[in-house]
């Protein structure tokens, strides 16, 4: 059966009984209301240790004012039962007081630079500091060997692999392919805000990112005309763009003649969703 945890020293203490047997952990941090994105992750970290511990937690500190921290879809039992038939060892669900003792005001942050500011962290001021702050907390207290988080999120993996390089923490990080619906949007806790008519909409974005990496691989080389053409597709689709931008897949500066992998990076607004998605793209020459 899961065990659900709450509290630091429960988690603690859980983990030592696995480390004293020898056996390695992963952890799968997430904000709950899963999806098959979130499963897709859970195979993956079972692969590479023992036991899986997943943790649902929806952080107070990643949410910008006036965005949907009060709304945002909040399915323990749900997301507990999910975990149970996916043989899941522990759920670690914290309080926010658990988590930040100190209260989320005052409390010690970590901030990976330069990184941080652009693209998304642009759009969402102070998202980053809560990411990176909260994932370090996480690593603190269940000590994984590995630790999975999903592709959609790229900057975030980004930011999070820099994080774990600067600070010497001792994970892996592990990163999971895209889980799509159908017709290509991107799975996200947040399309559950969507109506089935925005969600067709909603897969211009995977349809203009396609169309950009169909490009590189062929050879084009003019990156500003292809973003150019990413938020027209994006603009013609209905939905309000707030970039589109063709960068080195490594570090996210800005795309050269000599760099071979790249990533293609979009968010835009659908009423008062707001989608980001991305793809990995090799130039051949």
């Amino acid at each position: 059966a899961v065990q659900l945890l709450k509290t630091v020293a429960e988690m603690r203490e859980l983990v030592d009984a696995w480390r004293e047997a020898g056996d390695t952990v992963a952890l799968v941090p997430t904000m709950g209301n899963l999806h098959a994105g979130h499963m897709s992750l859970v195979s993956m970290a079972a692969e590479h240790a023992e036991h899986v511990v997943v943790s649902v937690f929806v952080n107070p500190t990643q949410f910008g004012p006036g965005e949907d921290y009060t709304e945002y879809p909040r399915t323990l039992d749900k997301d507990q039962r999910r975990l149970q038939r996916a043989g899941v060892d522990a759920l670690f669900a914290p309080s926010v007081e658990e988590m930040y003792p100190a209260g989320i005001e005052s409390t010690t942050q970590v901030l990976v630079p330069e990184l941080s500011a652009i693209l998304e962290g642009a759009a969402r001021p102070g998202h980053f500091a809560g990411v990176a702050s909260v994932v370090c907390r996480l690593f603190n207290i269940c000590t994984p060997d590995v630790a999975a988080f999903g592709q959609k999120d790229y900057q975030q993996l980004v930011v999070l692999r820099r994080m774990v390089a600067d600070l010497h923490i001792p994970v892996s990080i592990l990163a999971g392919t895209t889980e799509r619906a159908r017709n290509g949007l991107a799975l996200s806790s947040r399309n559950s805000y969507l109506s089935d008519a925005q969600k067709q909409q909603a897969a211009a974005l995977h349809v203009a990112l396609t169309a950009a990496g169909d490009a590189i691989q062929d050879g084009e080389g003019d990156y500003g005309a292809l973003e150019a053409s990413g938020l027209r597709q994006l603009e013609q689709a209905g939905l309000q763009p707030e970039y589109f931008a063709i960068r080195r897949a490594y570090d996210l500066a800005p795309a050269g003649k000599s760099d071979m992998n790249l990533v293609v990076l979009t968010a835009a607004r659908l009423d008062r969703v707001r989608l980001i998605d991305n793809m990995l793209v090799s130039r051949s020459s």
